[in-house]
């Protein structure tokens, strides 16, 4: 035979309940607001039971004494009707006991009138007037007769209905009363319970298909987006409601946070090829340098008009290269503002960016000697971003005319204290898709073949000097940008 220790043990390993069917028994339970409706809705049934109750007691206990009132008061009227000296006959007393009762005085004018004899009591009867009731006093009443003692009579007084006179009294006890009573509030209590229960449990089941149901749906959503963000849950319904709201949001935001992951990896793996190729582009642009400074003893005088162009371009680079960080990202120092020309620093931008007399041609109107306040290298690289981007677009463009060049506008204003310069373009605009999130990284069109950080890079240095970048315009005559920066 087995030691008890062993077949406790296997008992216990043969009820244990494996794990997955603990997960899914778990998961099948009812949650915490589960369990919170299902109070609130028992404590909704029980509320509704007292509602229906406690009035009910009230009316069945003052009817129960009008009708041994009326009872009594129609036997009276026989009682009268009978010789002086019969009263106390032996038939009208049980005559006057048909409705219950143990004495019957009617007053009229001051005048007590005895019509049948009160018994001895061991307690004071209790005095219930039905013709001043207070509210209170006709709830609480029923109650007091309910737990009463088993000896306990009533004196009931009220206005006589078949005959004259101030009042009727009648002298009851109360122990009838307390059994018909009892029985009348069992009688409720279980009809109105079966009720509330058949409503509450219809209440429950709709609030649990309407509400708890959709929010597990949107819990389970949010849980398996927590442990997987790139998977694609369950489709949002098409319900109208505030559910069906929180649902469309939800999955929108998913889809924005997916993005914005998306966009995050991709800055990643962009700064982890920036920051191997740092080291070799600052020894190339050093090279670069070197052969640019050994340039300006040559005598052509083309390389002398181009290589101001050079030293500056490549002084830009080294300057960019030493400011990248360990990860790829770039750190834009403080602007160094300085008064600068704006006609001459928009020529020199046109230059970069390719803009030429023979192709996509720039025009400005910008007044001789007006200067804005800015760092030349920044303002510099936005102007450049812009200029190529139009550029860009004008060339991309499948539908232009072979013989119709295209042309870049820069014209300047002062509003509200600041400068604003319109950088326009006749191209053929940016499609509805990409405006919306132009200014976000990697966010290009297709004539672009570059990263799509251009625009964004330049609200960030617009930014930085206290202004701003905006797209103010654009459609198939071409698009407009504003650059807004201090004066």
């Amino acid at each position: 035979m087995k030691p008890l220790r062993t077949l406790l043990s296997e008992v216990r390993r043969g009820l244990s309940v494996p794990p997955d069917w603990r997960d899914r028994l778990r998961f099948q339970a009812p949650d915490a607001l589960a369990w919170r409706l299902l109070l609130l809705t028992f404590v909704f049934t029980v509320v509704v039971e007292i509602l229906i109750i406690v009035p009910s007691a009230a009316s069945f206990h003052e009817r129960w004494l009008l009708d041994r009132l009326q009872s009594a008061e129609l036997a009276s009227v026989g009682v009268e009707a009978l010789p002086y000296s019969a009263v106390e006959d032996d038939a009208a007393e049980q005559l006057l006991a048909i409705g219950g009762v143990q004495a019957v005085v009617v007053g009229d004018q001051g005048v007590r009138r005895l019509l049948l004899q009160a018994p001895n009591l061991p307690r004071t009867p209790d005095l219930i007037d039905l013709r001043e009731r207070r509210p209170t006093t006709r709830i609480v009443d029923p109650w007091r007769t309910l737990f009463s003692h088993p000896d306990r009579s009533i004196r009931v007084q009220a206005r006589p209905r078949y005959r004259s006179g101030d009042f009727i009294e009648i002298l009851a006890p109360a122990e009838p009363l307390k059994l018909e009573l009892r029985a009348f509030l069992l009688n409720s209590l279980l009809t109105s319970l079966l009720i509330s229960l058949v409503a509450g449990g219809l209440l429950y089941g709709a609030l649990a298909l309407l509400v708890l149901q959709p929010l597990r749906r949107v819990t389970r959503s949010i849980e398996h987006f927590a442990i997987d963000p790139e998977s694609e849950g369950d489709p949002p319904s098409d319900r109208q409601d505030e559910i069906g709201r929180v649902e469309r949001e939800l999955a929108r935001m998913q889809e924005e946070v997916r993005s914005s992951l998306r966009s995050r990896a991709r800055l990643v793996a962009l700064g982890e090829a920036v920051a191997k190729i740092n080291h070799d582009l600052r020894n190339m642009l050093t090279s670069a340098q070197l052969a640019s400074e050994r340039l300006a003893d040559s005598p052509d005088p083309q390389v002398a008009k181009v290589l101001p162009r050079l030293e500056r371009a490549l002084s830009r680079a080294a300057a960019l290269s030493r400011n990248v960080l360990e990860y790829g990202k770039s750190e834009e120092p403080p602007p160094q503002r300085v008064r600068i020309l704006l006609a001459p620093a928009v020529t020199a931008a046109a230059e970069d960016a390719g803009l030429a007399a023979d192709g996509v041609r720039l025009t400005r109107s910008i007044p001789p000697r007006f200067g804005v306040h800015a760092d030349p290298d920044q303002l510099h690289r936005v102007l450049v971003n812009l200029m190529r981007n139009a550029r860009q677009a004008i060339e991309g463009d499948p539908t232009r005319p072979a013989g119709r060049k295209g042309v870049v506008r820069v014209s300047v204003s002062e509003e509200d204290g600041a400068c604003v310069i319109h950088i326009a373009d006749d191209g053929p605009g940016i499609p509805p898709r990409l405006s919306e999130n132009l200014f976000e990284p990697f966010v290009s069109g297709r004539a672009s073949d570059g990263a799509g950080l251009g625009l964004a890079i330049s609200r960030e240095l617009a930014a930085s000097h206290g202004g701003g970048l905006t797209l103010v315009e654009t459609g198939p005559s071409g698009t407009t940008f504003a650059l807004r920066l201090p004066l």
